[in-house]
C-alpha cells in the first residue's frame, strides 16, 4: 500500500484524511490572494469547474466575493464531497460531485470555459505511474475546456519540471504568473514580480531563472489556453 505522498492519488487516503481533518483548507493560495489572476482571465458569465476541490473555501470566495455563478466541484474523495454538498446545499451556483479527474467521462466536451487546479496536478504526480496519470488527467482537462478556454494551475513545479509536460500531452499557449509562497490578504511592499504581469518565458523555461533567480519562494501559476489545430494529438 503506497504511503504518505505516493498516496495523494488515491481515494482511501483522502477520505482518510478527511474524515480526520474535516475543517476547511486551501492548499497553496486563498482566493483572496489569487482574485487579480483569476478575474483576469475568467468570465463571470462561464461555466467553470474546480479540480481536486477538497474542502476548500476558495470556490465560495468566488461566488461570495468574485461574483461568479457557476462553479462545479469535483474530488475523489466521496467523504469530503458529501460534507461539501451538506455545507452548500442552499447555494445553487457551488456543485460538488464525485469524480476522478483522470476520468470525467461524466462531462461532455467543450462544457467549461476554465478549470482550476490548485495542487492536483501535484498530487497525482507524488504517486505511482505518475507521468502517465498526469498525462491522462492533461487530457480530460484538455478535452472538457472549451476552445480557447484556460486550464489555471498554481503548482509549486518549476518549469523545468512542468512546462515539457504541459506541452507534451495538448496543445496549449502557456502564460506564466508566479505569487510568492507567503502571500498575504494585505500586497506586499516589494514583491518579487507582480502577480498581474507574465513572466516572459522561452521554450525551456530558463528565461524564469533568469527573472527572479534560482529557486524562488515561489507557487507558479500557469496559464494554459486550448488550441486546436490540425496536429493536435488530442481529439474533442
Amino acid at each position: 500500500m503506497a504511503t504518505g505522498t505516493q498516496a495523494y492519488g488515491e481515494s482511501w487516503y483522502w477520505d482518510n484524511r478527511y474524515t480526520n481533518e474535516p475543517g476547511l483548507f486551501d492548499w497553496y493560495q486563498k482566493y483572496i490572494t489569487l482574485a487579480p489572476i483569476i478575474n483576469l482571465y475568467v468570465p463571470k458569465n462561464q461555466s467553470i469547474l474546480v479540480v481536486g476541490s477538497g474542502n476548500s473555501a476558495f470556490s465560495q470566495g468566488m461566488v461570495d466575493e468574485g461574483g461568479y455563478k457557476d462553479v462545479v466541484n469535483i474530488d475523489i474523495s466521496s467523504v469530503v464531497i458529501d460534507a461539501m454538498q451538506k455545507k452548500y446545499r442552499d447555494r445553487p451556483q457551488l456543485k460538488y460531485l464525485k469524480m476522478d479527474v483522470r476520468d470525467m467521462s461524466a462531462f461532455a466536451s467543450e462544457t467549461f470555459g476554465s478549470v482550476i487546479d490548485k495542487g492536483t496536478l501535484d498530487s497525482i504526480l507524488c504517486g505511482n505511474n505518475s507521468r502517465q496519470h498526469a498525462t491522462k488527467m492533461l487530457e480530460e482537462i484538455w478535452r472538457v475546456l472549451k476552445a480557447k478556454g484556460v486550464y489555471i494551475l498554481v503548482t509549486y513545479g518549476a518549469p523545468l519540471y512542468r512546462l515539457r509536460l504541459l506541452r507534451d500531452s495538448c496543445s496549449w499557449t502557456i502564460k506564466l504568473h508566479v505569487i510568492e509562497k507567503l502571500a498575504s490578504e494585505e500586497k506586499s511592499v516589494n514583491p518579487l514580480w507582480g502577480l498581474t504581469k507574465p513572466i516572459p518565458l522561452n521554450n525551456d523555461g530558463s528565461s524564469v531563472d533568469e527573472t527572479l533567480g534560482l529557486n524562488p519562494d515561489v507557487h507558479y501559476i500557469y496559464i494554459c489556453t486550448k488550441e486546436i489545430s490540425a496536429n493536435s494529438n488530442v481529439k474533442a
